[in-house]
């Protein structure tokens, strides 16, 4: 199993969501970041005043996936989430050694 964790663009949630549901993507944790990277924030006018922006709002959403299915949703998540542009984010993979249902107490693959 893998653990991926994709930082994307806040307005593209809605499109990695309808691709992830249609690879049959059952649940996913969703998480309000701020972060920058190589676009180091941008500087914005307030009521006459310049300030710097430092943070960027991103979207982190969070799935766990069985090994077999990994490229797809990586396809996914990439094609849905790029508009060509600065920014577009980043996806991190990493291995998950034990996934339990709490409810069931199912173990491994048959508890996503």
């Amino acid at each position: 199993m893998k653990k991926l964790e994709a930082i994307i663009k806040p307005f593209k949630l809605d499109e990695v969501k309808d691709a992830l549901n249609e690879l049959g993507i059952q649940g996913m944790t969703v998480v309000e970041v701020k972060g920058f990277g190589r676009q180091k924030g941008h500087t914005e006018l307030y009521r006459g005043a310049e300030y710097v922006v430092d943070f960027i709002p991103k979207i982190k959403i969070e799935i766990v996936v069985s090994d077999d299915i990994l490229e797809k949703v990586l396809k996914a998540i990439e094609q849905t989430a790029k508009t060509g542009k600065i920014g577009d984010g980043k996806i991190f993979v990493y291995n998950a050694e034990e996934a339990v249902r709490i409810r069931t107490g199912e173990r491994g693959e048959v508890a996503l």
